[in-house]
Formats: structure tokens, sequence, C-alpha cells
């Protein structure tokens, strides 16, 4: 299997290449500035790996893996929005709104996650885009539980805001891959427990200041210590390669 790296790489050659719709005008601008802050493209490495253990060419799953990384980057570029979290900084530069403004952060993020769409449904079967809907609403309801306060314990806040995510960056791809619904349950039993289990390493790292940190940046990621940062990444890299792994075995 290719290495997540490789992965990684390819997802972002077709990132920088992405043709986004002509009417969106200078828009273009600010949803190009989101999509290149750094991130690890850990959403569309998962579903590019799962469609090659489905012996599918990771080339295939690149409109999946894009709408999912598309789709996380608009939550982010609206997390930061003052009404929100109200970052000024994300992964160490200046946050969307901050670089721009306000309206043009939120029209930003609306064009992301559109764009995400109009990428699922490049595909021939409607389950890819139904799939990435379901855990866009689900990663909403999330955030809103959170910033209001709604009472839900800290699993399911993960569940939804995080989870959900990760959750639809394997599922997107069984689908893509043709796989049977009837013989998809491991691989979304797998997708389950992937989605929670960064929570478990961040929950090693002291909780309160590592889960602001999860899909967020600015001041809350500027908190993290090197150590942290270090035993996360250690943390993702062995999920990806047990990922692969276990994807492969269930595959033959």
């Amino acid at each position: 299997m290719t290495s997540p790296r490789d992965l990684a790489e390819l997802v972002e050659g077709y990132l920088d290449e992405l043709a986004l719709t002509p009417e969106l005008g200078e828009l273009a601008e600010p949803i190009r500035y989101a999509l290149a802050g750094g991130g690890k493209r850990i959403r569309p490495v998962l579903c590019l790996a799962t469609g090659q253990a489905l012996g599918r060419d990771p080339e295939e799953l690149l409109p999946a893996g894009a709408a999912v990384e598309l789709v996380h980057n608009f939550s982010l570029v609206h997390d930061d929005l003052p009404a929100l979290d109200n970052d000024e900084l994300r992964r160490g530069r200046a946050s969307t709104w901050a670089q721009f403004d306000e309206a043009t952060a939120v029209l930003a993020g609306d064009a992301l996650l559109t764009e995400a769409f109009r990428l699922a449904l490049s595909y021939p079967t409607p389950f890819v885009a139904r799939e990435l809907v379901q855990a866009t609403l689900g990663m909403i309801g999330g955030q809103h539980a959170d910033t209001k306060e709604l009472g839900y314990d800290l699993a399911e806040i993960h569940r939804l805001k995080t989870g959900r995510l990760f959750y639809a960056s394997i599922a997107c791809a069984l689908w893509v891959a043709g796989l049977p619904a009837l013989e998809q349950k491991p691989w979304r039993e797998f997708a389950d427990e992937l989605g929670m289990r960064p929570l478990a390493a961040h929950c090693n790292l002291g909780l309160g200041t590592i889960y602001q940190a999860i899909g967020r940046g600015g001041e809350a990621q500027a908190e993290l210590s090197t150590a942290a940062e270090m035993y996360r990444a250690m943390e993702m890299a062995f999920w990806l390669q047990k990922a692969a792994t276990a994807l492969a075995q269930v595959a033959h």
C-alpha cells in the first residue's frame, strides 16, 4: 500500500489544483487561503487508504477525500469566527476572518461546504454525498451542543464534532469502491472505533487544554506543549498504520 505520506502529497497536489466554481470570483482567494493552512490531511488520507485497501487506485478516491477535507476546513473557518470561538489565529497564522473580514469568512466557509458536496456528487452513486451530508450534520450538531453547553458528555461531543468526519472518511470510500452495503459492517465498526480513538490520546495529555485544540487553532493550539504535539503525531501515525493493516485484512 502507498504510504500515508505519499497519499498526503497526492491530496495536497489535488487541492492545489482544485478548480473552484467560476462564479465564486474573488472569493477564491480566501477559500484557497483556508485550504492552505498547513493541515495534516488525515481525513483524506484515510479515505484514499480505504479505497486502496479495496483494490482501487487512490486517485479515484481524490474527489471524495477532498470533499471530506473541504468540510473539515469549512468547520474551522466558521469555528474561528467571533460569534463562535473568536480565534484570530489558526495553525500559527491569521485565521480566515482575521486575514480578510468576518463576512468574507462566512461566505468562504459556505463555499467550501458547497464545493465539498459538488465533489461528492461527481460520482455515479449518490451515496457518497449522502454519507458526507449525514456526517456534516452530525458535526454541526456537535458544534452547537458544545457552544451552547447543552449538557452533552465529552465523548458524545467528540463523536459528533470530530468523530463523524473520521467516520465519513472511511464510509465515503466504501461507496466509491463499490462495496455492497451488506459487506460494509466491519469497515463501519472500524470507522466508529477510529473516530473515537484520538479522544483517548488527548485525555492522557490533560483533557482541558488538549480538547480545546481538537479541531481548533489559534490560541488554544498554541498552548500545546512540544511533548504533547509529538505524542499526538505518534498516536495518529500508529492509527494510520493500524487502519491500513486492518482494512487490507478485511478486504481479503
